[in-house]
């Protein structure tokens, strides 16, 4: 039985989503839940991209023990000194580099020769084994390089120092057959494989993500890449729960597993979900809110006589379960905090302080308090993006035969408050308009989201907003047992990281 290490990319490939811009702090408390989840690389970011992606490996770098933290960068000498400064001082680190390789990329982006491209990724494999212990390669778009070519480079790289050699479905074009069969050609012809991981990572533009990565385990390659919920760029990649589940299940057939505690991929998921703003589907696999739910009458029937009739997997397999209401207006800040702790959660006694007087407020408005509502409240706060404007009030009118007006009041972070009205129609865009109006800030609203936590007419309420304005797109999130206060914190809360993130940024595609 083969084990096949999990290297996740949320944090860097999935925050490459539209309109997703993770703070710090929730960077962090995705890497935390990823250890706990048993990952074993976590890919922090991209160092070079700007000093925030420095300072957010730097921090995970120095938290995160049990799994290796990784940063991307391309094969140049600047980018791998930007790891290594980010790097340096964790306790187990990786060199995540890449260079394209096909014919497409060769000739249009990079204007390089076949001989140009092996010498630039030998020399920076070699000039971050300096640095690294541990070096992953990666022939960006390498689904589509021609194999002999392939093979030269993954040989030249191998014998260069490279240790983990990632070949990227950069565009989801290659089809299970092919992707397997690559992996069996490197397995076959390059020297010295046995001491390297052969590493896949797929993009999900057909559909194909998850099957790809299961034919690449079936032709040798013994780590997978992909990010929680498959988030990422255009159509996602391919999702670890899927991948992770599917070795589990059909053991017998792929003679491989994960060492991945599968009870918290439940959690790590509604996790990612909360902080990047991208909604599971209800239908996913594995993680959607319908995968264990029977409505035909015959399913039913099947399961209640014997659950295997139905469900390959059980609930309790990836942590979920039925919520436990043991939280209440008289539970003390003991109960609390064993309540975050056993929800995962370790907050300094400042954070505590707050998130308990918050869980208080909520008390008064909502007569039971689930493990769900706890999570949402926590969750909530996970920003370190500074507050330029802080809502201190809405005040609204409406009626169905009156035009739906809002004043909000707002604090600088100067401390100067600053009130406006506005109308609108209706009452959320009203809102918007009088923020607008307070912050003097002109964006676009691309996409609006209400979810519920949980269920009830005093249930809190979610709300996801995406902003733009120019090349910036970001998205917001506000909780409050009033959907409209929620829309207001969203919005507010999306214009403070707007203009905590004006400047020049680097995209990258692998």
């Amino acid at each position: 039985m083969r084990t096949i290490e999990i290297f996740d990319t949320t944090l860097r490939d999935g925050e490459q989503t539209p309109g997703v811009n993770l703070s710090l702090n929730e960077k962090l408390e995705i890497a935390l839940q990823l250890e706990r989840l048993g990952i074993n690389r976590i890919e922090a970011g991209f160092a070079a991209t700007s000093p925030g992606d420095l300072k957010s490996i730097q921090t995970i770098g120095g938290r995160v023990k049990n799994s290796t933290i990784v940063s991307l960068a391309r094969s140049v000498q600047k980018d791998i000194d930007k790891a290594w400064e980010a790097l340096q001082h964790a306790e187990s680190a990786c060199l995540h580099v890449f260079l394209a390789t096909s014919p497409i990329h060769r000739k249009y982006k990079l204007n390089m020769t076949k001989e140009q491209v092996v010498e630039n990724a030998v020399a920076a494999v070699k000039y971050g084994k300096k640095y690294f212990d541990l070096v992953e390669f990666s022939c960006e778009d390498g689904s589509r390089t021609e194999m002999p070519f392939l093979i030269e480079v993954v040989q030249a790289v191998v014998d260069a120092g490279a240790r983990i050699v990632n070949i990227p479905d950069t565009v989801g074009y290659t089809t299970p057959k092919e992707y397997g069969e690559i992996f069996r050609q490197l397995s076959a012809n390059i020297r010295g494989i046995e001491n390297v991981k052969l590493s896949c990572h797929c993009h999900d533009d057909l559909g194909m993500a998850v099957a790809n990565s299961l034919a690449a385990v079936e032709g040798g390659a013994t780590q997978v890449e992909g990010t929680i919920n498959g988030i990422g760029e255009r159509a996602g990649n391919a999702a670890i729960e899927e991948v992770a589940l599917a070795l589990d299940t059909r053991k017998d057939y792929y003679q491989a597993t994960t060492g991945l505690k599968l009870d918290e991929i439940a959690r790590t998921s509604q996790i990612v979900s909360r902080l990047s703003g991208m909604i599971v589907p209800a239908n996913k696999a594995v993680v959607g809110a319908n995968a264990f739910a029977h409505e035909s009458g015959i399913h039913q029937d099947g399961v209640l006589k014997e659950a295997t009739t139905y469900e390959i997997i059980r609930p309790e397999k990836v942590g979920i379960k039925t919520n436990k209401i043991v939280l209440g207006k008289l539970s003390g800040r003991h109960a609390f905090n064993d309540k975050l702790i056993e929800l995962g959660y370790h907050l300094e006694q400042d954070e505590l302080n707050d998130a308990f007087r918050r869980f208080k407020d909520l008390c008064d408005r909502k007569k039971q308090v689930s493990d769900d509502d706890v999570i949402a409240l926590v969750d909530s706060k996970l920003t370190d993006v500074p507050e330029t404007f802080k809502l201190e009030n809405i005040q609204l009118s409406y009626g169905s035969n009156s035009i739906p007006t809002a004043s909000v009041r707002v604090v600088k972070s100067t401390g100067d408050i600053l009130e406006e009205a506005a109308c609108g129609n209706g009452s959320v865009d009203s809102i918007y308009k009088a923020i607008d109006r307070v912050t003097n800030e002109e964006v676009v609203l691309e996409d609006y989201k209400i979810l519920s936590v949980t269920h009830g007419k005093d249930a809190l309420g979610e709300v996801y907003v995406r902003l733009s304005q120019g090349a910036i797109s970001v998205q917001g999130r506000g909780v409050s047992t009033d959907v409209l206060e929620a829309s207001a914190k969203a919005y507010l809360r999306a214009i403070n990281k707007i203009i905590a993130l004006r400047g020049d940024s680097v995209e990258v595609l692998i």
